[in-house]
């Protein structure tokens, strides 16, 4: 028989690329979406427009023959709705569930405290809470975050570094991370802790800095803009591939034992060399003409410098990343110039 997962934040980056990888591994994925008046499934087009093509017929998001066309079911409900989770956790009976949903973004973060401890927070004690109430045997995988890091206290960053986060989305995570460890140890809950650092891609938000930064110069060099606004050009982070990521979340629920895993490159940057790079190879020698420092986008604490150690994953988990920085920076601006419609200089 099938395996079957549970995704919730499938439409995200993080939660598409998954729902890739598991169905390419012969899973039957069910996803976690919100009912909106706005369809999102925007990242996940590229599945439903596979089946379209094998089945030469219409398939939509939510039709009758989506979940059998393409190994994908999306299934309403909400993070903050106990009920709807525990009815969707008992009607799937999944063998693992990938927590990925919350509301994700940092700066955001600052903005809406209560509603991503919530969302991000407590919800996923909602969730553990539908598996030890179902009593299913299932394998559960928190997406935690380098963000509870923080203001951190050693480099680099590993297992047993201690947590100081510095926004009410790293606090959340490490009440989720808690949680994830706490019903592990007095439920025996096969529960595992993911403590990705930041991974990019194509997929990512345009209001998280990466993405905003490839698809800015990109706008620059179609003529659609000429300035690019930033905050803080001297934070530093460990920027992977999110593709490489989902991977790792994969690998940690094939363990015989649950466990908490740091997962990054070992190499830090700073938001400055992102935009050096970006413009670069947008054959654009003068970037600071075209970059503005907005008070608005700088936090009112804000995360300096963040370095993981992921040497448990590579020992136990047999996992190291593909992609480094200037290969991910490449792939993402690449794709934001074919999408603006403008190409690279020759030799970039």
């Amino acid at each position: 028989m099938k395996k079957k997962a549970l995704v919730t934040g499938i439409t995200g980056q993080d939660g598409s690329y998954l729902a890739d990888l598991l169905l390419a591994k012969g899973y039957e994925v069910h996803g976690l979406v919100r009912r909106s008046s706005v369809v999102n499934r925007e990242r996940l087009e590229h599945v439903y427009e596979r089946a379209r093509r094998t089945t030469k017929k219409p398939i939509e998001y939510d039709g009758k023959d989506l979940g059998k066309s393409t190994g994908l079911h999306l299934h309403y409900g909400d993070l903050n709705d106990s009920s709807s989770l525990h009815r969707l956790v008992e009607s799937i009976v999944p063998d693992e569930i990938y927590h990925l949903g919350a509301q994700s973004h940092v700066g955001i973060s600052f903005d809406m405290p209560v509603y991503t401890g919530e969302a991000t927070g407590l919800a996923t004690i909602k969730l553990l809470e539908a598996i030890r109430d179902t009593r299913i045997k299932t394998r559960f995988y928190q997406a935690s975050s380098s963000e509870m890091f923080g203001k951190a206290s050693e480099f680099p960053q590993n297992e047993k570094t201690p947590f100081y986060p510095r926004s009410p989305y790293g606090i959340a995570k490490v009440y989720a991370y808690w949680a994830a460890v706490n019903y592990r140890e007095a439920y025996g809950i096969h529960a595992s802790n993911g403590i990705l650092f930041n991974h990019e891609s194509p997929r990512r938000g345009s209001n998280f800095v990466t993405r905003k930064v490839t698809l800015g110069v990109a706008d620059i060099l179609a003529g659609k803009r000429d300035k690019l606004y930033l905050g803080n050009l001297d934070a530093k982070r460990d920027w992977g591939y999110a593709p490489d990521y989902v991977e790792a979340m994969w690998l940690m629920l094939q363990q015989d034992k649950p466990d908490d895993y740091v997962i990054a490159t070992g190499e830090s940057h700073s938001v400055r060399e992102l935009v050096e790079e970006v413009f670069c190879l947008a054959g654009i020698d003068n970037w600071k003409k075209y970059v503005v420092i907005d008070d608005r986008h700088k936090r009112p604490t804000e995360v300096d410098y963040l370095l993981g150690d992921s040497s448990k994953a590579r020992r136990k988990l047999g996992w190291k990343p593909k992609v480094k920085f200037k290969e991910l920076v490449r792939i993402m601006f690449e794709h934001d110039c074919k999408t603006v419609g403008v190409t690279l200089p020759k030799g970039k």
